[in-house]
């Protein structure tokens, strides 16, 4: 039997830590790329929801998670085998600096005999780029195909960084951005909330400066395309109402497409719009999301408050994550400290703080095994409520987060990656 491969032009884009513009210049190479002519897929490393949002914006495809805990092996190279049978260029932004976590970007990279292209902020420094660079490709060591000197000043700022690179092909540069995709304490804003975004991902292609020839070289990475089983259809003839708008929208595009494969229909409805739960549905799903920022409009969105609160008191399944769980809490106090009255489902209040609560792989051990996924918050849950169980750290296997359990509604910080355990997801939606 011959197996069916897969090749594409590969590259994983790392640095030496978060900051020097990992997401600007895989947005900014993404929307270059696209304008030559190549059709272009991006891939984001670890546990994300703000920046795939904003790569989709610049590639104009779905962006999906790959690590080698969370998502796994061989479902990230499923992924990245498909899309290698479909675009030309697969864009891989990773997280963090280069070899930091457990599994890392490096990890991966080497996983996959993908190249590196390290993104370097040049802004304070010039010759030392060529000396982080080799220290990058040696320390692991990882296949550095070369640099992107982020944030350059001038001509002769770029020459001294070119200059200095040895071996070490510098493949573009990027000057400092007049027009920076803005921030917040959970990472990015939110693609639909900056102005003209669509101008400034045209800008930022223009203004790398990309050696076509050092690309070009670039080999093909090659995928097996392996056979994925069929789901069992657990949740057929159940629709999942899903709520989503700018306070709810840390959603994986892979848990909404495990839904669907595990036979629900999907049904979405906006609570900052003050809509109601629809009628069809058989159980509801609160994700994540920037419910602070929205607070006044939430406390006084009487509709859709009122059809959660009969939906729970009608046994309907609920599952809160993060930012779904602050909203059923009695209060919320936001980042000024205003204290906004919630639904209240759940006995105790939410506090917002600016030093960061809670960050990292866990997974949920249930009846049908392990559901992996994270949690990354800046806020904290006082309450007496006892937890129904605790997630597990990935990292220390320590105890993680709490799991309240309130009837059939579940709520806590973990965010599920459902495709890990799609049976242990699917039952989080069953009464």
């Amino acid at each position: 039997m011959v197996s069916k491969t897969s090749s594409a032009k590969v590259v994983l884009i790392s640095a030496i830590a978060s900051g020097q513009g990992k997401t600007t210049t895989t947005a900014a190479l993404a929307r270059k790329l696209i304008k030559l002519g190549q059709s272009v897929r991006v891939f984001k490393t670890g546990p994300d929801f703000i920046d795939p949002m904003m790569l989709e914006r610049a590639s104009g495809a779905t962006v999906q998670s790959l690590d080698l805990w969370m998502v796994g092996l061989a479902a990230s190279q499923a992924m990245l085998a498909q899309a290698a049978a479909e675009v030309d260029v697969i864009l891989i932004e990773g997280v963090m600096g280069l070899y930091d976590g457990t599994p890392s970007s490096a990890d991966l990279a080497r996983a996959f005999g993908v190249p590196v292209l390290a993104v370097l902020d040049a802004s304070a420094m010039a010759q030392t780029v060529g000396a982080l660079a080799m220290g990058l490709r040696d320390f692991g060591p990882v296949n550095l195909a070369g640099v992107i000197a982020n944030r350059i000043a001038s001509e002769g700022h770029a020459k001294m960084v070119a200059d200095a690179m040895r071996d070490i092909a510098l493949f573009g540069s990027l000057r400092r951005q007049d027009q920076a995709l803005p921030e917040r304490h959970l990472g990015l804003v939110l693609p639909q909330e900056v102005a003209q975004l669509d101008s400034i991902l045209d800008q930022l292609a223009d203004q790398l400066e990309l050696d076509i020839e050092a690309w070009d070289r670039l080999p093909l990475t090659e995928f097996a395309l392996p056979e994925t089983p069929e789901l069992p259809l657990l949740l057929l003839g159940k629709t999942i109402a899903i709520a989503q708008d700018a306070a709810f929208a840390f959603i994986y595009p892979a848990n909404l497409e495990c839904l669907r494969q595990l036979g629900a229909e999907l049904v979405f409805f906006s609570p900052l719009a003050d809509q109601a739960i629809p009628l069809q549905a058989y159980a509801l799903y609160l994700p994540g999301g920037y419910p602070e920022l929205y607070a006044a409009r939430l406390s006084e969105a009487g509709l859709w408050q009122a059809s959660l609160r009969t939906a729970h008191a009608a046994g309907m399944p609920i599952l809160a994550e993060c930012g779904g769980m602050m909203v059923l809490t009695e209060s919320l106090t936001d980042q000024q400290g205003r204290s906004w009255p919630m639904l209240g489902l759940l006995q105790g209040r939410v506090v917002m703080q600016q030093r960061l609560a809670a960050l990292g792989a866990q997974a949920l051990v249930t009846e049908q095994g392990e559901l992996r996924g994270h949690t990354f918050h800046y806020s904290r849950f006082e309450t007496d409520l006892m937890p129904l169980a605790r997630t597990v750290k990935h990292a220390t296997q320590a105890d993680g987060e709490a799991i309240y359990r309130e009837g059939n509604l579940q709520a806590s910080y973990f965010h599920a990656y459902f495709p890990s355990n799609p049976g242990a997801a699917a039952h989080l939606f069953l009464k």
